[in-house]
Order: structure tokens, then C-alpha cells, then sequence
């Protein structure tokens, strides 16, 4: 494309877009937040118009104040006469809602994404969302990345021969798959009972564990739940107690870090999608910005994002 590249950074992960603005070698623009006293957020962007414009925000928690933020800085974009506008969505909320599982409910992630296309959006970009029903749902094309090499690549040097990549359910299935096929090791799976958002019941794991090292990897990690039962369950069945987990976003929320550090886990590694919290020394973080730049300088170019 002809236009300026022009990366605009919201507030969810400032950081991150800075990082991203360097490896593409610009610079990484923020937005004037203003708030009223009420509480309404009122951005202002500059210098938009004729640009090809890529507004960085992750909707991480607080997910609904970082989601009227990313939708009022694509108005703002689109209304200054911006070439194009692309939002970078590292991390998707509402993507775990992508079904009804009961009359009367809704589809979070299909009223996310209408509304990002609604607000001016020509394209959004997301990393290991939750559900690839993403894309069916959204009405602007959708390029989706993973984090899975890159993750992989920090896994690979310190993981044991033979280890095991463990799905903690049904659902991260095919991305463990992914990381096996990387990695080189079998598949395990974990068969989870939900009781609560924060309560999880392990029931049973099928695949062999039994004396091998093992790595569970989930897209997300929000309250830790899931992989403390993923943890028992594997060492209940003879896996070797020094167990690695990798996931794409750690959300960690609520006591999910003090749930971690008391798991004694081998390590924890998780993206920079959302801005890392100040965990000491339990949490590692990847950086994915190299992955999300190399996505822009093909996406300006108007090139295939492989």
C-alpha cells in the first residue's frame, strides 16, 4: 500500500505496541485518553488521515473498558479520513463465547466482532484466539497468528527427550497437536469438568504419562484453575512431578499467580500479548512482536500473511 504506516497503541498494552513499532522501525503513536468525570472514555488520535492505520489493543481484563477503548480509537480513525484501518486484537475477549449453551444467552464473540467492524475496522488481526469460529463470525477478513513457534522455540532447549505435550481439555486438542508437531513428542488429554469459573475437576487423561516429563499448553491462562487440575491429575498418574506449562495469554486473574507459584512448576511460560504482570520470578514471558510486525509489514504491502 502507498499509504504511511502508522501504528497507534491503546492503553491495555502500550508496551507492546512500542515493541512492535521497532521491530518494524517506526514509531509507535499513543492516543490522548481523556475520561469525564462520569467515567466515559474519550480518545483522540493524530495524523491519521491517508494512513494505513494499525491500532494495537488487546481486550484483556478489564476486557469491557479496553473493548469501548478499541472501538471509540477505530471510530476516531475512520472519521479522520484514515486509508485504512486494521485492528490488532492480540488477545480476543469475549472469544470464549461463541456458542449459546442455553436459550436466552448470547454470542459474545459474534457482537465483538460486529461491532469492531461497525466502529471502522477493515481487517483484524488476533493471536491463538480462543475459538476459530472467530473468523466465521466476523464480516471483515480476519488473519489469525500463534504463538506456537515461538513458544515452542523457548520449550525446545530445556525440554527433556520424550516429554509429553498435555491438552488440559478437549478444546486445546488441536493446538497441542501443534506443538507436538514442533516439539516432536506424543499428545496427552486431560478430560475436564467445569463446576465454576474458577473451580476445575480433572477426570481423566488419556494418553500415556506415566514416568515422562510433561508441558501443558492451553491458549490462555486466566485463573489458573485448569492447569492445577491438569497438574494433580498427571501427577496422580506417574508423570515426573516437574512439569512445564506454556500458554499464549496469561490473563491471570484473581489468585491464578499464587495458584501457579504453589504448584511448583518447572515453569510457566506465557506471551506478551497482554502486558505482563509483576509476578517475580514465576511467570517467563515470550515476546510475540516480532510475530505481529512481520504480519503488519506483509499486511501494508498488501502481501499473504502466512
Amino acid at each position: 500500500m502507498n499509504a504511511v504506516l502508522r501504528i497507534i497503541g491503546g492503553s491495555a498494552n502500550p508496551g507492546f505496541a512500542s515493541a512492535v513499532a521497532n521491530q518494524l522501525g517506526v514509531e509507535s503513536d499513543g492516543c490522548d485518553l481523556a475520561r469525564y468525570p462520569d467515567g466515559e472514555l474519550h480518545p483522540t488520535v493524530e495524523n491519521a488521515c491517508g494512513k494505513d492505520v494499525y491500532v494495537i489493543q488487546p481486550t484483556a481484563p478489564p476486557v469491557n473498558e479496553h473493548v469501548v477503548e478499541l472501538l471509540l480509537l477505530l471510530d476516531a480513525c475512520r472519521r479522520s479520513r484514515a486509508a485504512r484501518v486494521t485492528a490488532v486484537v492480540p488477545y480476543f475477549g469475549y472469544a470464549r463465547q461463541d456458542r449459546r449453551a442455553a436459550t436466552g444467552q448470547s454470542i459474545g464473540s459474534a457482537v465483538v466482532a460486529d461491532a469492531i467492524a461497525a466502529a471502522g475496522a477493515d481487517r483484524l488481526v488476533v493471536v491463538d484466539p480462543h475459538t476459530a469460529a472467530l473468523e466465521a463470525q466476523c464480516r471483515i477478513p480476519v488473519e489469525i497468528l500463534t504463538a506456537v513457534p515461538a513458544l515452542s522455540g523457548e520449550l525446545a532447549p530445556a525440554l527433556p527427550d520424550g516429554a509429553v505435550v498435555v491438552a488440559p481439555d478437549l478444546g486445546a486438542v488441536k493446538l497441542a497437536e501443534r506443538y507436538a508437531g514442533i516439539l516432536g513428542g506424543p499428545v496427552a488429554v486431560v478430560r475436564k469438568h467445569r463446576e465454576s469459573g474458577a473451580t476445575v475437576a480433572a477426570l481423566d487423561v488419556a494418553g500415556d504419562v506415566c514416568g515422562r516429563s510433561a508441558v501443558i499448553i492451553d491458549d490462555m491462562i486466566t485463573t489458573g484453575a485448569t492447569i492445577e487440575a491438569a497438574v494433580g491429575l498427571l501427577r496422580s498418574r506417574g508423570a515426573v512431578p516437574d512439569i512445564a506449562v506454556a500458554a499464549t495469554h496469561g490473563l491471570l486473574v484473581h489468585a491464578a499467580v499464587t495458584r501457579l507459584r504453589d504448584l511448583d512448576l518447572r515453569r510457566v511460560l506465557v506471551t506478551d500479548t497482554v502486558a505482563p504482570k509483576d509476578t517475580g520470578t514465576v511467570i517467563e514471558v515470550c515476546s510475540v512482536a516480532p510475530t505481529l510486525a512481520m504480519a503488519i509489514a506483509h499486511l501494508h504491502a498488501d502481501q499473504p500473511v502466512d
